[in-house]
């Protein structure tokens, strides 16, 4: 068995969601070297999330934005923390409600997602920087 780890930068993108499979398969040659094991991706941020789902219809990632803004809503008067602008506690509160990381099974050195299945970045601020992920693979 063996335990690898390498943090990759996910490019600037606008705020919503956003699928990223292949840049994060691009940036990770390594994964072809396991045959079985599992990948944790783990987001370094508070103001963005992770998420695994339909990777097929972009109206399912527009429609996830507009249902996330309509929850948690821009320019609430009851927010205090808002140094970094409106979108500031918006952002930490759909990171907390979406999550950090997400863990996909490896096989024969691709991740075994499902047909329709695709990693999202989920990008909550209007302005961002680039997004740095943490990946562990433990497989054989």
């Amino acid at each position: 068995m063996k335990i690898f780890q390498k943090e990759i930068v996910i490019s600037s993108k606008r705020r919503g969601f956003h699928l990223i499979t292949n840049e994060v398969i691009n940036k990770l040659p390594e994964l072809k070297e396991v045959k079985r094991g599992i990948a944790h991706i783990f987001i370094q941020h508070t103001s963005a999330s992770l998420t695994i789902n339909e990777n097929a219809d972009p109206t399912v990632r527009s429609d996830m934005e507009k249902y996330f803004n309509k929850t948690v809503p821009e320019n609430a008067e009851y927010f205090d923390h808002t140094l970094e602008g409106p979108d500031d506690m918006i952002s930490h509160i759909k990171s907390t409600l979406i999550g950090n990381s997400v863990i996909i099974p490896i096989t024969n050195g691709t991740f075994n997602l499902g047909t329709w299945q695709g990693i999202y970045l989920c990008e909550h601020r209007n302005y961002s920087n680039n997004r740095r992920l943490v990946i562990t693979i433990i497989g054989e």
